[in-house]
């Protein structure tokens, strides 16, 4: 996979887009953020610059992931023990959130985009919750892409609720104990509406998940670069599309016998498409 990353690494974005297989994307890629303190700290810059130029990252794998046809598309923003970061980062961090909702709205609308927060949304600062609420209200009819926050998310925390829930809704007798399957369980979680990732992608080199969607991540394809958050732009998230549909998905199942789905070994066994026809 080493070799392919490489050799993909020297195609421009246009051959990389050429080489999609438009019938095989993920429906859901989520995305582990990480890396904007380390980038500013490489340009000795205070890491509210890593972050401001994390939100010009974020807008272009928005447009990336929606262009190119991602139906679901999960950005961990801030997890539930970011608040244990220095209070004036968090601070930023907030104002950063707010501006970005307030900027981006014309532009959701404009694209389709319905924007979807999840977590412990009310421990944001109320303005922060407010603009949220506006947000969510105004694009829920959007059918374009479905854009999910993370914000103040943890995956403990999730099923802990869940459990509450599935407690309380027992006890209520609105569901029978014997009942519970895992799909219904799964209808207790912040993503009960959102389906489980196809792909999960983490940047900035660390490789783990960091409390992010332990139960929905069960049979997630992981994807870890070294790439800071801010410098994973639309050429990154090709690549990381392209790792993808390289990838044999068997849950669990036993393998296909050979010949009945070729592993792509390189780019020149890729399919490419004519841009220009659109096929």
């Amino acid at each position: 996979m080493e070799t392919l990353k490489k050799e993909l690494e020297k195609l421009s974005e246009e051959r990389l887009l050429s080489m999609i297989h438009l019938a095989h994307l993920p429906k859901h890629v989520a995305i582990i953020m990480d890396g904007n303190g380390r980038w500013a700290a490489q340009r000795h810059l205070p890491r509210i610059a890593g972050h401001r130029e994390g939100i010009l990252a974020v807008q272009e794998v928005v447009t990336a992931a929606r262009e190119v046809g991602i139906e679901y598309l999960t950005l961990y923003a801030f997890s539930n023990e970011n608040w244990n970061r220095p209070t004036m980062e968090v601070s930023q961090l907030m104002r950063l959130l707010g501006f970005y909702l307030k900027k981006e709205l014309d532009s959701l609308m404009e694209n389709k985009v319905r924007l979807v927060a999840i977590g412990q949304i009310d421990r944001l600062p109320k303005p922060v919750i407010r603009l949220l609420q506006t947000v969510e209200e105004k694009t829920r009819h959007n059918r374009g892409m479905t854009l999910v926050l993370a914000l103040s998310y943890s995956g403990r925390a999730d099923l802990i609720n869940a459990v509450r829930r599935v407690v309380d809704a027992v006890q209520k007798k609105t569901i029978l104990l014997k009942d519970l399957s895992e799909e219904t369980f799964s209808d207790y979680l912040h993503t009960q509406a959102i389906p489980d990732p196809d792909l999960m992608i983490r940047t900035s080199g660390e490789i783990r998940i960091s409390n992010f969607f332990l139960w929905q991540l069960a049979y997630t394809e992981l994807y870890f670069t070294k790439t800071l958050w801010p410098d994973f732009r639309r050429k990154a998230l090709l690549m990381a599309l392209l790792d993808y549909q390289n990838r044999e998905r068997r849950f669990g199942q036993v393998a296909p016998k050979k010949g009945v789905k070729p592993k792509v070994l390189h780019p020149e066994n890729f399919h490419f498409r004519d841009q220009k026809r659109g096929v």
